[in-house]
């Protein structure tokens, strides 16, 4: 792994970010989202940063993620709502991890590994209200929610959760926000007639947490905002702290004169005679080529632009007549509030035309991450 580049995880502020949902949700206990290393962040290290903030849930989106919260020594509810065919059911139902339910296949390998083990599953039951992806459907869901309630009876599970996700949380006011609440309301109330009493009920992520006091309920799901990012454009101040800087020390720089091209296809040409500086981060670390021309870096105290193809290792940026030296830092994304004009990852997105999770959770395993703060 490159030595030059890393990407630095205030450890303090997800659990600044984990306290300031949990006040935002008047309270409301919170899950941590651990899921995809931890948003990039580092999955272990985030989860306690998280739990010292107050977090007492963890979620991932695959088993093999909860089993390694279970080893590390988290023994706090885990819940792994993605179980395609094959997954390590039976690891997960001995270490007690919540398995989520979106389909009657999913529930009965639950059920006949639990009869193999002797042991109770726990399992949280998923309504689809509207996203149409993961989740049981309306007209399947009364008969999912009789199998599962004959189960517990029998002993075979528990249904620790009922819980559903929003398709439009990021957009406030969409129709289909009313819409899913309801939808999720009339399975709560299927799930009670048929006697179900689950610890938890939940629909809330991170945009409807800061939004939509009504979708609160029993627990809410502090994803991308617990890394300090807002998952609603333009939303306004928060006070949540961006935790991951990504920098890269300058490898080279050049004089060159005006009428060069830059890099691959020479699609960046200088206009007169300059400077170049060589930062050895590309594709294959998380920056995206469609950065070319278009990604915004902090270097000599100056907000640039990626000059020309950023390739597979290194990009280019065109700094002037400014004197920028060799192993002085680049910073791509941070905390404007610790670094003044450094850009954000929300700022990257933008001009990228996609979301800030992209941002941070393609950073690649070449980067080192560099952890500060006290959670360990």
């Amino acid at each position: 792994m490159s030595h030059f580049a890393h990407a630095r995880v205030d450890l303090d502020a997800i659990a600044h970010n984990a306290r300031l949902l949990r006040e935002c949700a008047g309270g409301t206990p919170l899950m941590g989202v651990v899921k995809a290393d931890g948003y990039g962040h580092g999955m272990l290290p985030a989860a306690r940063a998280l739990i010292a903030g107050g977090a007492t849930w963890l979620g991932t989106a695959f088993i093999d993620e909860a089993l390694e919260l279970r080893r590390a020594g988290l023994t706090l509810p885990v819940l792994a709502w993605i179980i395609p065919p094959g997954e390590p059911v039976a690891e997960a139902v001995e270490a007690d991890v919540d398995l989520g339910v979106s389909d009657r296949a999913v529930l009965d390998t639950v059920i006949a590994e639990a009869v193999r083990l002797g042991r109770t599953a726990r399992v949280q039951l998923k309504a689809d209200t509207g996203l149409n992806r993961g989740g049981v459907n309306p007209a399947d869901w009364r008969n999912l929610v009789d199998a599962a309630a004959r189960a517990e009876d029998e002993g075979h599970l528990r249904v620790c959760g009922v819980w559903s996700h929003f398709a439009c949380a990021d957009e406030p006011g969409h129709p289909s926000i009313a819409l899913q609440l309801s939808r999720f309301h009339e399975a709560l109330e299927i799930a009670d007639k048929a006697g179900l009493d689950p610890e938890v009920r939940h629909i809330a992520n991170s945009a409807a947490l800061l939004t939509l006091p009504e979708a609160r309920f029993d627990l809410v799901r502090g994803g991308i905002a617990g890394y300090g990012l807002c998952p609603i454009p333009d939303f306004g101040a928060t006070g949540l702290r961006p935790a991951m800087t990504l920098r890269s020390r300058i490898a080279l720089t050049k004089r060159v004169p005006a009428g060069s091209g830059v890099s691959y296809g020479h699609r960046y040409v200088t206009d007169r005679e300059t400077t170049l500086a060589l930062v050895p981060l590309g594709y294959a670390d998380g920056v995206p080529r469609a950065a070319t021309n278009k990604g915004p870096v902090l270097l000599g105290g100056r907000s640039r632009v990626i000059s020309g193809t950023v390739c597979m290792d290194q990009f280019v940026v065109d700094v002037g007549d400014d004197t920028v030296e060799a192993g002085e830092y680049a910073v791509l994304f941070g905390d404007p509030g610790e670094d003044p004009g450094v850009p954000t990852a929300e700022d990257w997105a933008r001009i990228l035309d996609t979301i800030p999770y992209e941002i941070v959770t393609r950073v690649g395993v070449r980067v080192p991450r560099e952890y500060v703060g006290a959670p360990a």
